[in-house]
């Protein structure tokens, strides 16, 4: 009770509260007693009125308990009902069920899906449009199982209703083979005589159809086989149609359901064949939807058919980094992330690379570095497309402009982001320190914090790969004054290390590990750590045995080609 009230107003309440509930029991209590007793009265069976059989009835079933009305009794009756010529007991019985299908908070008996399959067989459409509403619902929530309707042959009739001409009796059944076709093992069956009746509603006149319609195809799109049958009977050009509908939800399950099928890459020539690039400017113009669901899809869809070159190329020319550069400039990660993904995909195709550096890019990529710090997914795809836009002069002369490094190596220590994305962190700084205007850069901004998080990566264990990038970073910097004042703190840590590196069988580790310690060197004060220590001692060792490797190969006489003829 709210702190305002006194004590004493409290109880009152209390008890009111109290009083009121009691008084509803005992109300509902009588109200079923009353009915429960007209119901079973023979004058009442016997009046002409059936309309007022069907209210008493009704109001009789839907207040009565669950569990009192899933029982034997009940079950006979709506057997009767729903065998009976008469339309207004079967709408009696249509009616309890919608009752049951908003109520029920347990499975369905299979026994009482049986009068649900007459009722839809019934020449009454109201009563068809009645049951097959609270199927939906009955499906919506679990409460009967979706094998079991197929196997008692109930799609017959809910595909049937697909010809009644009755737009809510087409939208119920269409939900309903939605709901059917979201079970796997139910396609199959849904495809023999539903894909045909689907297509042609997905084309309606009416939202709601069109959008369950929709819906239902989206679902048939996620298993291979159902894929190609739809493919086969013309689902693409239909679904390309519907990414104009004005209804939002069906731009979305559209969409989704064309990157579903874009995924296998059998149908791509059935994509090309759609003339003047329709899908891919229907797509382009949905990325720019102010829903956001159906902007991420949209670029998620670009993205799955840019794997195809053909298609890829065909993006590039309808100018599709302008609207990914609108939307990297929003607040909302969803939009951040997909267009990242694509632009991603796109940078790895080295054609497109000079476009994208000209459309400035790398300085997005550098701006997003700095206000999305804490995201390893935007990290990670960021990192991507610098290493792939860095491997010209005109992309390394974008990335020295850019906040492209001091970004990446604010990310170096940000805490949030996982080791797969440090990975990619370091691996692209790495590539930049391969060109020498980048490496004197780093070498110059490189931070005291950069340099010890890179020191205590290079020294972890449990991700090789990581250690190997950072170490990898270290030995390229140039041995200024300023780098050698933020390296001596750490010549202990690194001296471990570069040991470990030298004593791997892995050549690459060996390799890094003299590189190192030769650009270390120029400190003497690691060249005064360095004599007569444990790792001097390993260095003389990859020494030895290096020189006895070349002895070795040495004394193998290459075998001239003329000296194998006869």
């Amino acid at each position: 009770m709210a702190s305002g009230f006194c004590k004493n107003c409290s109880r009152l309440l209390r008890d009111f509260a109290a009083y009121l509930r009691r008084v509803c029991r005992e109300f509902g209590q009588k109200l079923r007693d009353v009915f429960g007793e007209l119901c079973q009265c023979t004058c009442l069976r016997n009046t002409p009125d059936r309309s007022f059989l069907r209210k008493m009835t009704s109001i009789h079933l839907m207040y009565d308990h669950e569990t009192q009305l899933l029982n034997q009794e009940s079950l006979q009756a709506l057997n009767r009902l729903a065998a009976s010529e008469n339309p207004d007991l079967q709408m009696t019985a249509a009616v309890c069920y919608l009752h049951l299908s908003h109520h029920l908070t347990s499975p369905l008996p299979e026994a009482f899906m049986e009068p649900v399959m007459a009722l839809l067989f019934s020449s009454d459409l109201d009563v068809q449009k009645t049951i097959s509403l609270s199927l939906v619902n009955l499906l919506v929530k679990n409460n009967v199982c979706k094998e079991m309707v197929i196997e008692m042959g109930i799609l017959v009739p809910i595909l049937e209703l697909f010809q009644s001409g009755d737009p809510t009796a087409q939208c119920h059944s269409c939900a309903c083979v939605a709901m059917l076709a979201s079970s796997e093992s139910n396609r199959d069956a849904i495809m023999v005589d539903g894909i045909i009746p689907l297509l042609v509603l997905a084309k309606s006149y009416d939202p709601l159809v069109q959008q369950n319609a929709t819906w239902a195809l989206l679902y048939l799109t996620q298993s291979d086989w159902s894929t190609r049958i739809l493919c086969q009977a013309g689902a693409i050009p239909v679904l390309v149609l519907l990414l104009q509908s004005s209804d939002s939800e069906v731009q979305f399950y559209s969409c989704t359901a064309l990157c579903n099928i874009a995924a296998v890459r059998e149908h791509h020539p059935k994509f090309l064949s759609i003339g003047g690039h329709y899908l891919l400017k229907s797509l382009l113009t949905l990325m720019s939807s102010s829903v956001q669901k159906n902007s991420a899809q949209a670029c998620r869809c670009l993205q799955t058919l840019s794997k195809n070159g053909l298609i890829q190329e065909q993006q590039m020319e309808l100018d599709c980094v302008l609207p990914l550069k609108t939307l990297l400039k929003t607040s909302t990660p969803a939009w951040t992330e997909s267009a990242l993904t694509l632009l991603s995909a796109l940078s790895g195709h080295p054609p497109n690379n000079e476009i994208l550096v000209n459309e400035g890019l790398l300085d997005v990529m550098g701006q997003l570095l700095h206000h999305h710090r804490s995201s390893s997914v935007v990290i990670t795809h960021i990192s991507k497309i610098i290493t792939n836009l860095s491997s010209s002069y005109m992309g390394q002369q974008a990335v020295m402009e850019s906040q492209c490094l001091s970004g990446l190596l604010r990310a170096l220590v940000s805490p949030a982001l996982s080791d797969e994305t440090l990975l990619h962190v370091t691996s692209c700084l790495h590539h930049l320190m391969t060109w020498d205007p980048l490496k004197s850069k780093l070498s110059e901004t490189v931070t005291s914090e950069q340099v010890s998080r890179l020191v205590k990566l290079s020294a972890q264990t449990h991700n090789l790969q990581l250690s190997y990038n950072c170490a990898a970073i270290i030995s390229k910097l140039e041995m200024t004054g300023e780098i050698t004042q933020l390296l001596r703190p750490h010549y202990i840590t690194m001296s471990e290390y570069l040991l470990v590196f030298l004593k791997n069988k892995d050549v690459k580790f060996q390799h890094l590990g003299i590189v190192t310690i030769f650009n270390l060197k120029k400190d003497g004060e690691f060249s005064a750590l360095l004599a007569n220590s444990e790792l001097e001692v390993q260095l003389w060792k990859v020494h030895a045995q290096t020189e006895e490797t070349r002895r070795l190969l040495l004394m193998i006489q290459p075998i001239s080609p003329s000296s194998l003829n006869p």
